[in-house]
């Protein structure tokens, strides 16, 4: 055992000197393939040391496979390996070879390698291959390191004769398809896994193992000469595999394992050592962090590997499967062949450079066109340096990209394309500063450009006739909109200000004025569009955070917007905007909100200046109409409507007064809690309804409930009446999707009751885990707290990092000081809340006390 020891402690000391070294380069990709092959040579010397040790017989071999065949092993990559038997030898249990061979597996890993071992004969080599693709991949890279040469001959030689190079290619394609479809066939997610997520070192891998199977070669520039790849394309995969393959080993390194994922709480370090900084010297915050301009060239990299990946991958396939079809002339320049555009001539775009956005232009408006074929794409990677600062202000570009926006179908996939094969941020040059932009507000789960082309799907959608059971609303309001173009350009511009310093919208306002000037749009439209890019924002913010029962609030949002085309373009594009966040950020509480606000706006615009009076006779008239229909007797009404004063009316639409008229009607002061739920009438989540006797900590009392049982509080609605008793009602959604609304219901009336009858001190609150994420990216919390501008009542904001138990967390602090809430807004985005609250008490009225409560909530929100 001693000597292993030695052999583990002289391996583990010169890994890490190999480590360190790596450690030391910075950002210099120079030499890290050399020291993957160190590596590689190192477990190999190893395992040559252990088989001369185990004396196994000499018939045997040991064979590299996977990664470590190809002579390329990361940090903490196993080291996976055959143990390969001659025909009929056997490994039965007991056998004596059986336990020489676990001996040795065992040594192994005693000698500090991570081994991943099969022990097979060629048969079963054979055998295996014919039915796993994983396994004959792996097998296609065998590399001997010791043992019987005739006998890994032999294994060659039949394992080439087995090998089926078109059937390899198709399973191996099918295979990364379903690779890239479980990483949302984007290189663009937060945390990539730099291996695995399309753009990663597998797509490159698959490459060279579909061109070895297919005879083409081993190397890349084996495939260049072989007509697979130019010498340029060779160059940039060089380059850009190597700083793949450094990201990797740096993520082992610093990781201390197996890690391929770039995962928020290591992007810092990783960033650190290939010499990123967030402060200069001088300690002053760099416009963009480490991690930040690290993942830039991350996502910078994988887009040249998924471009050139799909060149070569297409060119290999055209090799091995010549295409039977006869290619259709489009125009002179180019041919339709198999559903993609074919350029005439592979120099049609330095020839031509009109041709490149003709090309996108083409693909919208040519039926039965799906792709671009290898050569097209090949053309366009070659033909970057043609898309300078003249092809941006030649007028015949400048034309047709504007018809591209003005087509009617085939916006969306054109976008894409030409962000894929970079034409869109050449062409566009204030995009180009947006690609692979990370964005750290812990709601955007794209880059920058990828929420850009999500939101202008989104925006798509509402045109598109299939798409009209998914926001009827919308498709309704885009159903009249007679320029759908304009609304495009607005959703390309919104967020391109971004990463610049300064307010984006302001940026993008004036970035979208100059687009609008330098491609002749129309003096009216092009106000139109920068007024969007400019307030894309302010719709969202009234609608989550300001009371929109106020009329004030509704007049001065008017006031803003200035007419109902405005109003239409704005409300469209928040809807998309706040759909291109996130998965989890839209919801149907939201998506009500935006719409009252759009409802109540075009009312004041359509020149019915809010009358809260005849508001509120409506709103009785409409709520009598449904108890009507619920058959409450004549007036049973009347005994709860005169403990609720103006604000009530004014903040409740009809069904919930009507609603809580029907279950409280027999309950008016009554001492005992009333509480009741429904499913919301917004879609998704509970309408909760409690009416007790008023007192210091009830708010905080049922937000402790609701943290407890695991709901999230959308929004609260608090009333005291005139008899001393609260009405509050709750929009909440459960952690958990319920299967049954109904046993829900029953579970919260039954439960909540007993919370707010029980009394006592208020629980502490609930410890639970932090997401990596906010931990990775904490916000710092936000205090604010001003008078409304009536002066009667105070409004609390609050921002910080969401995590469960928050709002309860400020209804303690609140309960505390005796401070009571009449309205709260939450407003989750993704995971980061910005709550608003409508407060009143005593305290208010002292500035010290008034810092006394803002240090409190910090602390709160701070633990």
């Amino acid at each position: 055992m001693t000597e292993i020891h030695a052999l583990r402690d002289a391996y583990r000391h010169d890994k890490a000197a190999l480590l360190a070294t790596m450690q030391a380069t910075g950002a210099s990709t120079r030499g890290i393939r050399l020291m993957l092959r160190k590596l590689s040579a190192l477990a190999g010397g190893l395992l040559q040391a252990l088989w001369q040790r185990a004396q196994l017989p000499a018939d045997l071999a040991l064979v590299a496979v996977g990664g470590f065949g190809r002579d390329q092993l990361f940090p903490y990559s196993d080291v996976d390996v055959l143990l390969l038997l001659p025909e009929g030898c056997t490994t039965d249990s007991g056998c004596e070879l059986r336990a020489q061979l676990e001996s040795f597996i065992g040594s192994c890993w005693d000698a500090g390698l991570e081994i991943g071992s099969s022990v097979r004969t060629v048969a079963e080599c054979l055998a295996e291959s014919a039915q796993d693709v994983t396994v004959q991949t792996s097998l296609l890279e065998a590399r001997l390191i010791c043992g019987n040469g005739a006998l890994f001959a032999q294994f060659q030689q039949q394992y080439s004769a087995q090998l089926n190079p078109q059937a390899f290619l198709v399973a191996k394609t099918l295979e990364m398809r379903q690779r890239h479809t479980k990483y949302e066939n984007t290189p663009y997610a937060l945390e990539p896994n730099c291996k695995e997520s399309p753009g990663g070192l597998r797509d490159l891998q698959m490459i060279l193992w579909v061109a070895r199977a297919a005879g083409l070669g081993r190397t890349w520039k084996e495939l260049a000469a072989s007509g697979m790849a130019t010498a340029f394309e060779v160059r940039q995969i060089e380059r850009n595999e190597a700083l793949l393959c450094l990201v990797r080993s740096r993520l082992h390194a610093i990781a201390g394992r197996h890690e391929d994922r770039l995962v928020f709480d290591l992007q810092t370090a990783v960033a650190e050592s290939f010499g990123y900084r967030s402060q200069a010297p001088d300690g002053t915050r760099l416009a963009l962090r480490a991690s930040e301009a690290l993942m830039r060239r991350y996502y910078w990299a994988a887009k040249a590997v998924s471009q050139l990946s799909q060149i070569l991958l297409l060119n290999i396939e055209e090799r091995l499967n010549p295409s039977t079809h006869e290619p259709r002339p489009i125009n002179a320049r180019f041919f339709e062949k198999a559903g993609l555009i074919e350029v005439a001539s592979d120099d049609l775009y330095e020839r031509d450079p009109h041709a490149i956005l003709e090309t996108f232009l083409l693909h919208q408006t040519t039926s039965g066109l799906k792709d671009l074929s290898a050569r097209t794409l090949r053309a366009l990677y070659n033909a970057r340096g043609v898309m300078d600062g003249a092809f941006r202000r030649d007028p015949v570009n400048r034309a047709a990209f504007m018809r591209i926006l003005q087509q009617p179908s085939g916006i969306t996939h054109a976008m894409r394309l030409m962000n894929q094969t970079s034409v869109l941020g050449r062409y566009l040059w204030a995009f180009r500063g947006i690609v692979g932009q990370m964005q750290h507000d812990l709601f955007h789960v794209y880059t920058v450009d990828q929420h850009i082309l999500m939101v202008l799907r989104n925006m798509r959608r509402f045109f598109m006739a299939e798409h009209t059971h998914e926001y009827p609303f919308c498709s309704q309001l885009a159903a009249g909109w007679d320029k759908p173009w304009i609304l495009y350009v607005a959703a390309l511009f919104h967020d391109i200000g971004k990463g610049r310093g300064g307010d984006h919208s302001q940026i993008g306002a004036m970035e979208v004025r100059r687009f609008c000037r330098q491609h002749g749009v129309d003096r009216e439209d092009a106000r139109l569009i920068e007024f969007l890019v400019r307030e894309h924002l302010t719709m969202s913010t009234v609608a989550q955070k300001q009371d929109l029962s106020d009329p004030d609030v509704i007049a001065a949002f008017a006031q803003r917007v200035g007419n109902e085309r405005n109003l239409t373009a704005m409300y469209l594009l928040t809807v998309a905007d706040i759909r291109g966040t996130s998965p989890k950020v839209w919801n149907a509480w939201k998506g009500k909100l935006l719409e009252d606000l759009y409802r109540a706006t075009l009312r004041t615009l359509g020149g019915r200046a809010p009358d809260a009076a005849a508001e509120i006779e409506a709103r009785k008239r409409e709520a009598l109409v449904l108890l009507a229909l619920n058959a409450l007797p004549f007036e049973a009404h009347k005994a709860l409507w005169a403990t609720l004063d103006v604000s009530y009316f004014m903040r409740h639409e009809a069904a919930d007064i009507a609603w809580h008229t029907r279950h409280l009607s027999r309950h008016v002061g009554a001492p005992q809690p009333v509480v009741r739920a429904r499913q919301s009438l917004a879609g998704e989540g509970l309408q909760v309804m409690v009416y007790a006797p008023d007192q210091a900590d009830l708010f905080a009392r049922i937000c402790s409930y609701f943290d407890r049982a695991g709901f999230s509080i959308l929004d609260a609605r608090v009333h005291t009446a005139n008899n001393g008793h609260a009405l509050d009602t709750f929009q909440v959604v459960a952690s958990a999707q319920p299967g049954h609304y109904r046993e829900l219901t029953h579970m919260v009336e039954s439960d909540l009751m007993r919370a707010i009858e029980t009394g006592g001190p208020l629980p502490e609150p609930a410890v639970r885990r932090v997401s990596r994420r906010v931990k990775s990216f904490p916000v710092a919390p936000r205090v604010t707290l001003r008078p409304d501008e009536k002066a009667q009542r105070w409004l609390l904001g609050i921002s910080a990092s969401d995590r469960a138990g928050l709002l309860y967390l400020v209804a303690r602090v609140l309960a505390r000081h005796q401070l009571s809430v009449q309205l709260a807004k939450v407003s989750t985005l993704g995971e980061r809340v910005e709550d608003t609250f409508l407060i009143q008490g005593p305290e208010l009225q002292s500035n010290a006390r008034q810092i006394e409560i803002e240090t409190e909530l910090l602390q709160a929100l701070s633990a």
